[in-house]
């Protein structure tokens, strides 16, 4: 039996994305089936055609992953929650784009503004990345303090931008910048010590200054988008703390491009409140391994199909 009031939802963000995600769960849930109809009809094309069997590479682009993201978890929150009325975590959080996500699931966004929302910050991004040409890399076992000095050498050397752009867990750190001052920082990062990086698959720099024209532009959106007070908190990106009011989410959604995404921070303060189970909603399960990596005394669980959301609702 879950104890709902120890349970969080997550939300993961791009990267996360795979051909086919979605579509058994809509050939078996009339919901799951409308909510990729809405999508499809707000966003004016056949996106759940190329979710469930289209190109990898088109699915990767910036202005279809993140539409896709979110709709495909809404719908799988829609189908748990339809299975199961007393499915109400006791507070939400999500990474980077599925933030939108859990704001949404939190009840301060609805569903159609949220789809219209998130189409406005992937084409927003995806036009900054195309004007800055840019990057992100894991870096494996190295220290933020000692990363952040690398990031800075590598900025100053090259006369570009790289910053920490995700703190994901101990031990991953993603920084994200300019190509020139990205590929230097990489080589600065291995000579400090780093034990592993890799390439993020994604032609934007995401959480970085790179996409302050993307912002700046996005702020407009957000500033006309419906946001309600949230029925329970959503843990912020940006500040690790919980927040409900609609001025302070719409606050936190329209700053989140440029800056650091504190997610170890944002699971122990969940933790600290209460949090004992969290259930990563959405394609794959990175967010999982993170969350574990962060704090291993608490449960995770997957939610990213049929066979898994019933290995749940029977838990």
């Amino acid at each position: 039996m879950v104890n709902w009031a120890t349970t969080a939802f997550v939300f993961p963000g791009q990267g996360s994305q795979s051909v086919g995600m979605g579509k058994e769960l809509a050939a078996a849930f009339p919901i799951a089936a409308q909510t990729f109809q809405e999508g499809d009809a707000i966003l004016e094309t056949m996106l759940s055609a190329m979710m469930f069997g289209g190109d990898e590479t088109h699915l990767a682009q910036t202005s279809n992953t993140q539409p896709a993201m979110y709709i495909n978890s809404i719908a799988l929150l829609r189908v748990l929650q339809q299975q199961d009325a007393s499915a109400r975590p006791s507070m939400v959080a999500g990474h980077s784009l599925g933030e939108v996500t859990a704001v949404t699931a939190s009840g301060s966004l609805p569903f159609a503004e949220g789809v219209s929302l998130v189409k406005q910050r992937a084409r927003l991004m995806q036009l900054a990345g195309e004007e800055a040409k840019g990057g992100m890399a894991a870096i494996l076992n190295l220290d933020a303090d000692v990363l952040s000095s690398v990031c800075a050498q590598a900025s100053y050397q090259t006369g570009k931008t790289v910053v920490l752009a995700n703190d994901n867990s101990p031990g991953q750190i993603v920084i994200s910048g300019d190509e020139e001052a990205l590929e230097l920082a990489i080589e600065l990062a291995k000579q400090a010590g780093a034990r592993r990086v890799l390439r993020l698959n994604v032609s934007t720099a995401n959480h970085s200054p790179l996409m302050k024209s993307a912002e700046d532009a996005f702020l407009y959106y957000v500033a006309h988008a419906e946001f309600l007070d949230s029925i329970i908190p959503v843990y912020a990106n940006l500040t690790a703390q919980p927040i409900q009011l609609a001025d302070d989410i719409r606050a936190e959604l329209g700053s989140q491009l440029t800056r650091q995404v504190r997610w170890t921070e944002t699971i122990q303060t969940m933790v600290a409140a209460g949090a004992q189970t969290f259930v990563e909603i959405g394609n794959k399960d990175v967010l999982s391994g993170l969350i574990k990596r962060i704090d291993g005394t608490v449960t995770t669980v997957r939610v990213s199909d049929i066979a898994t959301l019933e290995a749940f609702l029977a838990s």
